[in-house]
């Protein structure tokens, strides 16, 4: 044992009785009163949070600060390090539209990106927007994005400033930066300009922080006098508004975790009615793009799990009209594509392994862009422009710094545009990153990627980092991670579990990990750690297990599953109160969830499939190793009361000194601390607190 809570008095949460009854199922909830009635305000004005609530959230942090006062100096030590690795005046490589040519810039000791362009033929640079300077005095910042008008004239940039999501958009004139009077509030984000460059589509959150409608705005005009150009009635669905590659369709994308429904809007005509490509059906999901007036649609329909890509005039794009273009190939999952005007670009992942492939319009032909590593990340960035050859995307591995590429569709020449500077250094000589396959309870077959220094020894004895998420359907990519390389350097197996619940190995890979199935997603994080044991990269209770969010959840299920497992815990706004949250339909995602853990409100069967393993509701009597919970207090995803629910239940019965610590950060959200920096030194704690629990401090 590393360290225990015997040394100092953690806070013992009241315990107030609340009790709920569902299908005749009675429950008893005694820290249900962490959870502010008061809440939406909360999210806007976190200065109301209830004194008492707020009073113990301080004690907890006052403990948890207490109790890490001897990581002090590691923490200093790895955040230099981390800091050391990034190049503070780092840019991106411009990227053309038109006679300009748009990127994002840092300056030596900014927290903040700065948005510029230059001219396309070459010239001086003109700023944008200054991140830093918007940010000052603010405690909070992040920016949301920033867009510039088809005209290059004027941008329209968003801004959150307490972590809670709710982002308003405010607009300037180029090329002097002026700011012009318009200013919209409460939005999901940035807004999509219409063609002239006079207005445009965004769209705007409720009282419960759901995205319900879209919004014409005119410059020049009120907030209050914009144009409603959609209301979405369902609180059970996502919404959000986009453009075509071509411009010619502005795009309202309707969604829940299994079912889609989109609307095109003419680019020349933002006010104009929204018509419906193809209605709502459940289980079928779409994405459209449009080129020369055709609809390019990426689609499960007629039993595609995998995806395939359809065509349908614009003007008339019912599901009847639906062509095969690329048909489906069951275990090649089709993410995400997009047009030009002589070229169809698609990402797919197969075998766990992502890769981009090129179709030309005219002549069928296909090929693809290949890479030789074992296990890498891609990203397919696109271009500004419709009618160009040129695409640019991202590759890297667990040790190949990013890399930036320029792709000619019809000469099929890279060119490298970029690679990640490390300025304290980097040899990926000195790392090896493998996949392995880790065999699951009931046969099936997980891919685990590693990252260890060649000199690491391979006999049990290194400590392990396993970081895993699997829910959502969303993968988790083997790419660079400067972070990493301090355990990496430090002897730590850093390895990431691609788990039932992603889609690495195409969607039935995610659908056995959800609803019913859930409880494969934690038994394959736990085979995932059982098999580095079996094949000595590490050994029992050696190993911190590391996830967020969704992957908090599983950090709570394996630690009620199989606590001797592990050295620590890192569990990021972890959302371990599952049941309680999918019962409460006033909050921001419950609705929109229920699709991927059932709804135990309507559902009986749901209900106690969420309750059996519901990380919260399954705190027992045993021995749990030292547990660290980081929640943020204005966070709409998972809010701030499900740690400090799930710590104080931890806390009142664990039956050993290991200790539960909870770190709420009282002025941000669901990311964390929004400066470049800020996040490292939140990063540099959480690795202070593994370094500490496997004995390394």
């Amino acid at each position: 044992m590393t360290f225990d809570d015997s040394t100092l008095s953690p806070p013992l949460a009241q315990k107030n009785e609340k009790k709920d009854s569902h299908h005749g199922i009675e429950r008893t909830d005694y820290y249900g009163w962490l959870r502010d009635d008061n809440w939406q305000e909360v999210m806007r004005d976190p200065s109301v949070l209830d004194p008492k609530i707020r009073d113990f959230l301080e004690q907890e942090n006052a403990y948890q600060t207490a109790l890490m006062e001897n990581t002090k100096t590691k923490q200093s030590e790895l955040f230099e390090e981390m800091k050391g690795r990034i190049k503070q005046d780092d840019s991106s490589v411009p990227m053309i539209d038109g006679e300009w040519a748009y990127g994002v810039s840092y300056v030596e000791g900014g927290e903040q990106p700065r948005f510029v362009r230059e001219p396309a033929a070459g010239g001086k640079q003109q700023m944008l927007l200054d991140g830093d300077e918007t940010a000052k005095g603010k405690k909070y910042f992040r920016i949301g994005g920033c867009s510039h008008a088809p005209n290059h004239e004027l941008i329209s940039w968003s801004f959150d400033d307490k972590g809670s999501e709710y982002f308003t958009i405010q607009f300037r004139k180029m090329p002097d930066g002026s700011p012009l009077m318009d200013q919209l509030s409460d939005t999901g984000g940035g807004g999509v300009w219409s063609n002239d460059s006079n207005s445009l589509l965004y769209g705007r959150l409720d009282e419960n922080h759901r995205p319900s409608k879209v919004f014409h705005h005119t410059l020049g005009t009120k907030q209050a006098d914009d144009l409603l150009i959609y209301e979405e009635k369902d609180p059970g669905f996502f919404m959000g508004v986009g453009k075509t590659q071509s411009e010619n369709f502005f795009i309202i994308d309707i969604h829940d975790h299994q079912t889609s429904e989109c609307w095109l809007i003419p680019g020349d005509d933002p006010t104009a009615k929204p018509r419906l490509i193809a209605a709502r059906e459940t289980g079928i999901e779409y994405s459209v793009d449009e080129g020369a007036g055709t609809l390019y649609i990426l689609t499960n329909k007629d039993g595609a799990e995998d995806f395939k890509i359809v065509t349908a005039p614009a003007d008339n794009s019912g599901p009847d009209n639906w062509q095969d273009l690329i048909p489906h190939k069951a275990g090649r999952m089709i993410i995400d594509h997009c047009i030009f005007s002589n070229h169809l670009v698609w990402l797919e992942r197969e075998n766990g392994l992502p890769r981009i492939v090129v179709r030309k319009l005219e002549s069928g032909e296909e090929f693809a862009i290949d890479f030789d590593e074992e296990a890498y990340a891609l990203g397919l960035t696109g271009a500004y422009e419709f009618d160009t050859n040129i695409i640019r995307f991202s590759y890297s591995s667990m040790t190949t710094p990013s890399q930036t590429f320029d792709f000619n569709m019809e000469t099929r020449e890279r060119v490298l545009r970029k690679t990640q500077e490390v300025p304290s250094g980097h040899d990926p000589a000195d790392y090896v990153t493998r996949r392995i396959i880790a065999p699951a309870h009931d046969g099936a077959e997980i891919p685990v990627t590693l990252l260890y220094r060649k000199d690491t020894p391979l006999d049990g004895t290194a400590p392990c980092l396993l970081y895993g998420y699997g829910s959502y359907g969303m993968s988790m990519p083997a790419g660079f991670n400067t972070n990493s390389l301090s355990l990496v350097d430090r002897g730590f197996i850093y390895a990431i579990a691609h788990i039932r619940g992603g889609k690495e190995k195409g969607f039935a890979w995610y659908e056995a990990g959800k609803r019913e199935f859930k409880t494969n997603t934690f038994k394959d994080f736990i085979s995932s750690a059982d098999h580095l044991i079996a094949e000595n990269f590490t050994a029992k209770g050696k190993i911190v297990a590391h996830g967020g969010s969704a992957g908090g959840m599983l950090m709570g299920a394996v630690s009620n599953m199989q606590p001797d497992l592990f050295a620590g815990i890192i569990a990021e706004v972890p959302f371990v109160d599952v049941l309680t949250t999918m019962l409460d339909d006033t909050l921001p995602l419950t609705p929109p969830e229920w699709p991927e853990w059932g709804n135990p409100i309507a559902s009986k069967e749901d209900y106690e499939t969420i309750a059996a393993y519901s990380p919260y509701d399954n705190v027992s009597a045993q021995d749990y190793p030292p547990i660290l919970a980081i929640g943020g207090l204005t966070d709409p995803r998972v809010t701030y009361w499900e740690p400090a629910k799930w710590v104080a239940k931890l806390r009142e019965l664990k039956t050993n000194n290991n200790p539960v610590l909870l770190k709420t950060n009282m002025d941000a959200g669901h990311g964390g601390s929004a400066g470049r920096f800020q996040h490292l030194e939140e990063v540099a704690f959480s690795y202070s607190f593994a370094i500490k629990t496997v004995g390394l401090l």
